[in-house]
């Protein structure tokens, strides 16, 4: 491992003292120096060591602090240039590129395409369209929020989260989802990774999850020690059928939109698992994740409706709004407020005061229900334009999961998800293929296909992002 103090040198056009920069890289692995090197700086990018904007050494500097070739430096950054990873302006120096993104905190990072072409278009399934977030209308309500704000508001809080907040959720979460609750038994938490992260500290045994969901969600109850088994999904969700003999004592759910299958779980089922929740004393933990996009139908209320002394209702804004707020809540059975909120901890680890008193705002003046109503017809929209360019130029996809949410289920002929996912980023595509979502310890046959996130490209881009995707998929069999 080496320690790069590269500062002051001035050995480039526009270096000096405050244009250097230190850095600890580790140059080890397989391959030369250059190899070393890139793979370096891709990690430390990748895990948000280096965060966007962020201004490199000289590679003459690097070079001599790592004791390596100045051309091995220059190649490595050239290389990583043209990757799209890092930019390089005369006067400026080398900077890491503004589009390469850290990973969110516990997600295991995504292959680096073999091809080493920069990603052009994003399609994976993992936030809105952050160019349409709401600017003017939470600068409003954020102004609004902190003239009002009482002054205890910036001393110690409540763990719970502010009440202004936890008084609109209830009332919103009332109104549009269908859950029944009051206010002091919603904690706010710092997303749903972070709800289920305390969940998983105060739950005993296994829990059962969707054979088909996210890697990260399994792993966070892995690290807490719970252990996971895999219920079959089909066309109507989860099997709950399943659940007596899994010696689970709760069950991890999307019911309102399968995640990343699609669909809602049969009525039936829902009255199943309910059942099985009171009979065994078990919990069931809902991730309501995309519940307000709904477009074909009439939205399906939140399963806690159904019992909200077995039900854990979770939700956040990171699909509404944004991921990068923060913000999420429980909504808690009575008997786990207290139990959770000792998992919580120490207070630095709380959401800010200020976004939970914007968020508040934001909800009671009706700027979030227009905001929603607004990104429901756009999403809709691209939706609707995927079904139709696929219909038109690939008729043989069958594409599924599209009656909610912001990502569809593009069916493959099997054995050819892995060509595909090459074939998509050599267009310079960024999505993610259907197996990796599954348990590795479902019985369930694996199925090829991608997932499609069509809510992530900004507006002007998503017509060429279908074009290159059509150009990836295979032809008929």
């Amino acid at each position: 491992m080496e320690w790069v103090n590269s500062a002051g040198r001035g050995d480039e056009p526009g270096s000096g003292p405050s244009q250097g920069a230190d850095l600890h890289l580790d140059l080890t692995g397989e391959g030369g120096r250059r190899a070393q090197l890139m793979r370096a700086l891709r990690e430390a990018i990748r895990s948000g060591r280096l965060t966007p904007g962020t201004r490199l050494p000289p590679y003459r500097s690097l070079a001599a602090d790592l004791g390596i070739a100045r051309n091995t430096a220059a190649a490595a950054y050239a290389e990583l240039v043209e990757e799209g990873w890092l930019t390089a302006r005369q006067g400026s120096g080398t900077r890491v590129a503004r589009r390469a993104t850290p990973l969110e905190p516990g997600r295991a990072p995504r292959p680096v395409p073999a091809t080493g072409r920069r990603v052009v278009h994003d399609l994976l399934p993992s936030s809105p369209d952050a160019a349409a977030f709401p600017r003017t209308a939470w600068l409003t309500s954020a102004r609004r929020a902190l003239a009002a704000a009482p002054n205890d508001a910036f001393g110690v809080p409540d763990p719970r989260g502010r009440p202004e907040l936890r008084r609109a959720l209830a009332e919103y979460l009332a109104r549009a989802r269908d859950v029944r609750t009051e206010p002091d038994r919603i904690v706010v938490c710092a997303g749903f990774s972070d709800g289920l992260r305390l969940l998983t500290n105060v739950l005993d045994g296994g829990i059962a999850t969707e054979s088909y969901g996210l890697d990260f969600h399994r792993a966070i109850l892995h690290q807490g020690g719970r252990r996971t088994v895999p219920l079959t999904v089909d066309v109507h969700g989860a099997r709950i059928d399943e659940l007596p003999g899994t010696g689970a004592r709760a069950v991890l759910l999307t019911p309102a939109h399968q995640y990343p299958t699609g669909g809602p779980l049969q009525a039936h089922r829902r009255a199943a698992v309910v059942d099985w929740a009171r009979s065994s004393r078990g919990l069931v933990l809902e991730d309501d994740y995309d519940g307000e996009f709904r477009y074909d139908r009439q939205p399906v209320g939140a399963l806690q409706g159904l019992d909200p002394d077995r039900v854990v209702y979770l939700g956040s804004t990171s699909k509404s709004l944004s991921p990068g707020l923060r913000l999420g809540w429980m909504v808690l059975p009575g008997s786990l407020v207290d139990a959770v909120l000792a998992a919580k901890g120490e207070r630095e680890t709380w959401t800010g005061v200020t976004d939970q008193l914007t968020l508040a705002d934001f909800i009671g003046c009706g700027s979030y229900d227009r905001h929603l109503r607004r990104m429901r017809l756009s999403y809709r929209r691209r939706r609707d334009q995927l079904v139709t360019t696929l219909a038109d130029r690939a008729p043989h996809i069958r594409v599924s999961g599209i009656a909610a949410g912001l990502h569809a289920v593009l069916e493959l002929p099997g054995g050819t998800e892995e060509s595909t996912v090459r074939a998509a980023r050599r267009q310079g595509l960024a999505l993610d293929g259907l197996r990796p979502y599954r348990h590795p310890g479902s019985t369930m046959p694996p199925r090829d296909g991608l997932v499609i996130g069509y809510g992530t490209p900004p507006g002007h881009a998503f017509t060429a992002a279908l074009d290159a995707l059509c150009t990836a998929l295979p032809g008929p069999s």
